[in-house]
């Protein structure tokens, strides 16, 4: 390391540099009130004020207080009344308004009793140290849907900005997850609102600690209910989106004592409240982990030493960071420049990429972060506007752009300022001529580069410059580390399944397995294997991606993942796309498959070019033809030159992200820096090795939801020695147990748990060392304890089965994707219905009905209602039974059970039950099922709307618009001004709560909306 690289451990470090827990005997037992009192003693002792304030009045005078102190002013009792209605406790504002207060907005302005103004600050972002953080415990509300009292909250300046959630040791922490869920529902609102200034969120149950935002990725999972103000900012599903504390090491610091020595240390707690939050332009509070920080801090430390020891223009003066592919880089890097471009000596910062369209893609990202606050170009021409523009701070170009600059203009004034160069993905082109003409035209520049795979000795390539082959030689010293290990231990990205299967026939005799899997591509590219691949992809498609489940993604109604095909080379991926369709089309099946590809020197390694020029004619050609299919499918217009093809490019990826494309196949794009959650498989017939492999492979294990809980990799070549050994590199030697998933043996008969690990992500105590029970042992105790046609008697009993039943789903929701498990699943289609049925039935008894049901508190219970949702009937299924009951002239009365019976293990179908029910009674043996049922769902769905308008006073013609809108996006959105506009007005509602009258009507769209979708 350089001998002027002070690591950045002291009082003001936000990440600790290491820390060592302290060593606490046990007790025998601690109650939460005890865990709870423990903590304030530990918070007093840190600095923190405890107030004893437990009511609405005390809370708002403390605040007066806290504010006129921050501010040096005293309010007048008429000008505080008004601010606090105004600017604080606005009755027109909730979450989201309040949260850019804190995050942005946080200077309000007071107009005085003589009608001049004054600045008042919410917090003080410059000076962190001049904010004072107070405690209290045991607040009750009594306003809300119901009365409630929260654990612990740190108020800031007055105003709760972090609130606690405990639980006594051994419970589950998710617990406290869902009860913070509840009082979002039902009382942070109530009153004056002060708790919807709470921007982080931590749960507690001593032993494991975790925190997030108060908007915490809920974007991903739509509220399955009404998406009311109350309501939409949780569900139960975003718990796996929650974080570990951790030191600079990556150390989860969980115990909650450790937990607050650190993260409620005073300038750390202070910092992430003002410098490591991000409010996005989609209104989402973004809270960033500790790596990131740690990252982030390791930079601008590297930058200000530096700057004192005059090492700018070298090595000295940068570094790398190393994190791994889909850890949230692009945030990291993000808040970093934003960081850097505060300080008073730095003029510009430049975030380097090496394509175009992640020039594009990184433009979108920082848009999304903060709108405006980055600078893209479209030309060099225009790149050289902005280096010239001092008001441009941050712009982000590629590498070529810049190389062409450089030699355009070698004497511009902007090489002897002061400038950040980031580079994203730096194990790629960086590495050459273009990386060394920028470091010697710019002469005081700082030079970082991120990656998810640095180039190391062992995976350099032998070409160019032995100077510049490995990311350090490139970039200087590693900064910081966030391996795949360690992500996929925190619970940000998925580990992956991999399958071999082989489509080469060799000889008996041959015994060595590394012989076996070496061969030709002639041989790989033979007609028949190609064939064999196809018809084993197509014939495990809908298994490997599960389109038996359903999910709401980017405001669409869609079934399961989509996937990637790697091919070795450009011919075999044509052939590859010929044969997909061949196969598609004399099947009748519909699968929307694209292509896309382009020169590139090595096939071997995952960069590419989009200059389709130096492709030879038979594949421009073939490509050319591919694109028409596209066009045809999508109703675009693109080709191969060189403009159309980039936005072919662009058009392309949205597809993909938006899973429209089920299948694309690919020979280099797309395998590194591309992120899509609704990608989980990547069929692979390419040899791939060191970080191409592990790039390759990660674009399948990005977090979506709770069905998807790994990347599919199905490998047709023998690509298990290149696993083990990137996965090594890149994580550890006894990295494959946590990288890659467990067998089937493991999942079906159970397996130990090793000691001293974290369950996966649920955050349970006294797991360690025990034995994981298997699917095979879990039904084995479900029907001894819960055989079918015994009621399950008392809310123990209940609770039980409701947590058997959960783990027998996430077990069978990662079997199903093996094949093994076809045939093994022990429960009959017919009983798993039943039990379905069954936990269905007690999830809508424990689920609470509506407002005034002021007993239903069950927060300590999970429901896999995504899992259910993945395996459940669909209304073809049901129509193929009366279909068979029209056949049998209407007599078979068993049918009708089946129908009863399907419909009713169906979440989606049991809405529809009515309407199933309405059209089997007109059903004779004139009937014509599919017609029939047609017609009679549009006749009732417009008796049901007329009676819904006519009943409600609602406006017709806004009405009608709005449903057919709903049904287009597969979704109902109760937010924004399209909900008001269907609304009579204020007068006709006949007095009373206009609030409480609108969530009726609400609930009722709801319920015809979800009556209907899917059959209109």
């Amino acid at each position: 390391m350089s001998t002027y690289n002070i690591v950045s451990s002291d009082n003001d470090s936000t990440v600790v540099a290491e820390y060592a827990a302290e060593y606490r005997t046990g007790k025998d037992y601690q109650s939460e009130a005890q865990l709870e009192r423990d903590f304030i003693k530990q918070l007093g002792e840190q600095g923190y004020e405890y107030i004893s304030v437990t009511d609405e009045a005390g809370l708002v005078l403390n605040l007066r207080h806290q504010l006129e102190t921050l501010n040096g002013y005293i309010f007048t009792d008429s000008e505080w009344t008004q601010f606090f209605a105004n600017a604080i406790a606005n009755k027109n504002e909730g979450i989201v308004e309040k949260t850019r207060k804190i995050q942005d907005d946080y200077v309000q302005i007071l107009k005085r009793d003589d009608n001049t103004t004054k600045n008042i600050i919410l917090i003080d972002k410059k000076n962190i140290h001049n904010n004072r953080l107070q405690v209290l415990n045991q607040y009750e509300t009594a306003d809300g849907i119901r009365a409630n009292r929260y654990d612990v909250t740190v108020l800031v300046n007055g105003l709760p900005l972090v609130h606690i959630e405990l639980k006594r040791r051994g419970v589950a922490i998710r617990e406290a997850f869902n009860q913070i869920n509840r009082y979002q529902r039902e009382s942070f609102w109530a009153s004056s609102g002060l708790f919807e200034y709470v921007q982080l969120f931590v749960i507690s149950n001593g032993t494991h600690t975790k925190y997030y935002s108060n908007t915490t990725r809920f974007q991903h999972i739509k509220e399955s209910g009404g998406d009311t103000r109350r309501s939409k900012k949780k569900t139960s599903n975003s718990f796996e989106f929650t974080s570990y504390w951790a030191d600079s090491t990556n150390k989860v610091i969980a115990d909650l004592l450790d937990f607050t020595k650190t993260f409620f240390a005073k300038h750390t707690i202070l910092n992430i409240l003002t410098r490591y939050c991000v409010f996005t332009a989609e209104e989402l509070l973004l809270v960033m982990r500790p790596y990131q920080i740690a990252a982030t801090e390791r930079i601008l430390n590297r930058i200000e030493v530096a700057n004192n020891y005059k090492k700018y223009g070298s090595l000295a003066g940068g570094g790398y960071i190393w994190h791994t592919t889909g850890s949230g880089k692009t945030l990291t890097s993000f808040k970093t420049a934003q960081l850097a471009t505060a300080l008073t000596y730095i003029d510009k910062v430049l975030f380097v990429v090496d394509r175009k369209d992640l020039d594009y893609q990184t433009m979108r990202e920082y848009d999304r972060f903060e709108k405006g606050a980055a600078n893209s170009n479209t030309s060099t021409a225009v790149l050289k506007r902005q280096l010239e523009d001092p008001t441009a701070k941050i712009i982000i170009t590629t590498i070529q752009k810049l190389g062409v600059f450089i030699g355009k203009y070698k004497n511009h004034a902007i090489f002897a300022k002061r400038i950040v160069l980031i580079f994203d993905e730096c194990h790629r082109s960086q590495f050459g001529d273009m990386h060394q003409g920028i470091t010697k035209a710019f002469k005081k520049y700082h030079l970082f580069g991120f990656t998810g795979t640095p180039i190391f000795s062992v995976n350099a390539g032998t070409g160019g410059n032995p100077l510049l082959r490995t990311t350090k030689q490139a970039f200087g010293d590693k900064l910081h580390t966030y391996t795949i290990v360690d992500a996929i231990n925190d619970g940000n990205v998925l580990p992956f399944r991999i399958d071999y299967v082989n489509t080469i026939k060799m000889t008996d005799n041959i015994q060595d397995a590394q012989v076996r899997a070496i061969d030709t591509e002639k041989a790989m590219a033979a007609p028949g294997r190609i064939t064999e691949v196809v018809s084993y992809v197509l014939e495990h498609f809908d298994q490997k991606t599960k389109r038996q489940s359903f999910y709401s993604h980017r405001g669409r109604h869609v079934a399961g993942f989509n996937s990637i095909f790697a091919a070795s080379s450009i011919p075999l991926a044509c052939q590859y796309y010929a044969e997909f369709k061949r196969q598609l089309e004399e099947s009748g099946r519909n699968l929307n498959i694209a292509t896309i590809y382009s020169f590139s020197v090595n096939e071997e390694e995952p960069d590419e070019e989009f200059d389709n020029d130096k492709l030879d004619k038979t594949s421009r050609e073939f490509l050319e033809a591919a694109i028409a299919d596209y066009n045809v499918t999508f109703a675009t217009n693109f080709n191969t030159s060189s403009d159309k093809f980039q936005n072919y490019y662009k058009d392309l990826s949205l597809r993909v992200k938006n899973r429209e494309v089920d299948l694309l196949i690919v020979v280099n794009m797309f395998l590194t820096g591309f992120d899509a959650t609704t990608l989980n498989t990547l069929w692979v017939d390419k040899n791939l090795k060191h970080h191409g492999l592990i790039q390759a492979f990660s674009r399948t294990n990005r977090i979506l939801n709770s069905v998807k809980t790994f990347g599919n990799i199905i490998c047709f070549r023998n690509l298990k020695k290149a696993t083990d050994d990137a996965i090594a590199l890149f994580g550890d030697r006894e990295a494959g147990g946590i990288v890659l998933l467990k067998t089937y043996d493991d999942y079906y008969n159970g397996y130990d748990l090793p000691a001293a690990r974290l369950p996966d992500g649920q955050g349970e105590a006294g797991q360690d060392g025990k034995h994981k029970a298997g699917y095979k042992e879990l039904i084995e105790q479900l029907l001894a304890e819960y055989p079918l046609g015994i009621a399950i008697l008392g809310e123990t009993a209940k609770k039980a089965f409701i947590a058997l039943f959960g783990a027998i789903l996430r077990l069978r929701n990662i079997l199903t994707a093996f094949d093994e498990f076809a045939g093994n699943e022990i429960l009959s289609e017919l009983d798993l219905q039943d039990y379905q049925s069954l936990y269905i039935d007690i999830y809508q008894e424990f689920r609470p009905k509506d407002d005034s049901d002021k007993e239903n508190i069950n927060d300590d219970i999970i429901f896999e209602i995504e899992l259910i949702k993945q395996i459940e009937v669909n209304i073809d299924y049901i129509l193929m039974l009366v279909a068979k009951y029209h056949e049998s002239n209407c007599t078979d009365k068993e049918i009708l059970a089946a129908i009863d019976k399907a419909v009713s293990s169906s979440i989606e179908l049991r809405s529809k039950k009515e309407l199933i029910e309405g059209f089997i009674s007109r059903v004779n043996t004139s009937t014509q099922v599919d017609n029939d049922w047609r017609k009679f769902v549009e006749e009732q769905k417009e008796s049901d709307l007329a009676a819904l308008i006519t009943d409600e006073k609602l406006k017709e013609e806004e009405t009608r618009r709005f449903i057919g809108n709903s049904f287009r996006d597969g979704a109902l959105k109760t937010t924004g001004t399209d909900i008001d506009k269907i609304l009579p007005p204020v007068s006709r509602f006949g007095g009373g709560n206009r609030q409480e009258k609108k969530q009726g009507v609400i609930a009722k769209l709801f319920g015809f909306f979800e009556k209907y979708l899917g059959l209109v």
